[in-house]
């Protein structure tokens, strides 16, 4: 059940929750209040669109209660000049400082990523986190020495790593790890609506929140390419084998950028008329 319940001395009948629902399944009944028939609740996505839109707070679903939600004017929304320059300032980061980030601050930033966008509103993705230096250093011992094993057994034919064979293993783990101490690796289920899209999305949000948060990230493509050489090692991080899988590096930056780069010519404008 959603236990969408409603505080009709609250309410002011201004139909905002009937007409954003997703589902189309919160009606008005007979007082002109809103409602949801029970041979409907099978369709609530559990997005939560009407409790938070309510701008009285009289909807409660789910067994969340408005009261406990984060009022929009807490805080102003950042202007979109500021918005653009921190996506054009925002860099791929390859050279941390060796020091654990704040466990706090980590796990604030894993709660926000509970509110990305999910095809369908599925919420199936799973948020695995190496937040320590050391488990960290020992995940990379072992992926490491698996590769160099691979490399000497004449498995690695891939053209980004087919040159871990001439190099010591320092610049191996530099090549790999980019000395960062930490990683996120977001999964999600074969069968959910849009694995792929959706670890791409939190992904993508977990790096704009890490780098307002003074973080350094890059995403971790050489994850993918090695575990596909050495998948002995893919249990490590605890990644079920029905699952999708993407990962990030990141930590304190050792380096801080200057200026923006200058893109626009890279990318194609076309405007579509019908």
């Amino acid at each position: 059940m959603n236990q969408f319940t409603l505080d009709q001395s609250l309410c002011t009948r201004c139909n905002l929750c009937v007409r954003d629902c997703p589902s189309f399944i919160i009606t008005l009944d007979e007082n002109r209040m809103p409602t949801i028939s029970p041979d409907k609740e099978q369709f609530c996505l559990k997005c939560q669109h009407c409790m938070a839109i309510c701008p009285t707070g009289a909807i409660s679903v789910l067994g969340k209660k408005p009261a406990d939600s984060r009022p929009l004017s807490d805080i102003p929304r950042p202007s979109f000049e500021q918005m653009d320059l921190f996506v054009r300032g925002r860099r791929s980061i390859r050279n941390y400082k060796n020091e654990n980030v704040d466990k706090a601050l980590i796990d604030k930033l894993l709660k926000s990523l509970a509110h990305v966008p999910t095809g369908c509103n599925a919420q199936e993705l799973t948020f695995n986190v190496i937040d320590d230096k050391d488990v960290m250093h020992k995940f990379s011992d072992k992926l490491v020495d698996a590769l160099i094993k691979a490399s000497e057994e004449g498995k690695i034919t891939h053209s980004l790593l087919v040159q871990i064979g001439g190099l010591p293993r320092k610049a191996i783990e530099k090549m790999v790890f980019r000395t960062a101490p930490h990683a996120l690796i977001v999964s999600a289920p074969q069968d959910a609506p849009c694995p792929r899209e959706d670890i791409a999305l939190s992904l993508a949000y977990f790096e704009l929140l890490a780098q307002s948060a003074g973080l350094g990230t890059v995403w971790w493509g050489f994850l993918r390419l090695t575990l596909g050489i050495v998948p002995e090692v893919k249990p490590l991080l605890g990644i079920p084998d029905d699952h999708e899988y993407y990962a990030m590096l990141f930590g304190y930056p050792a380096i801080e950028f200057a200026r923006t780069a200058q893109k626009e010519e890279v990318a194609q404008y076309r405007r579509v008329i019908i």
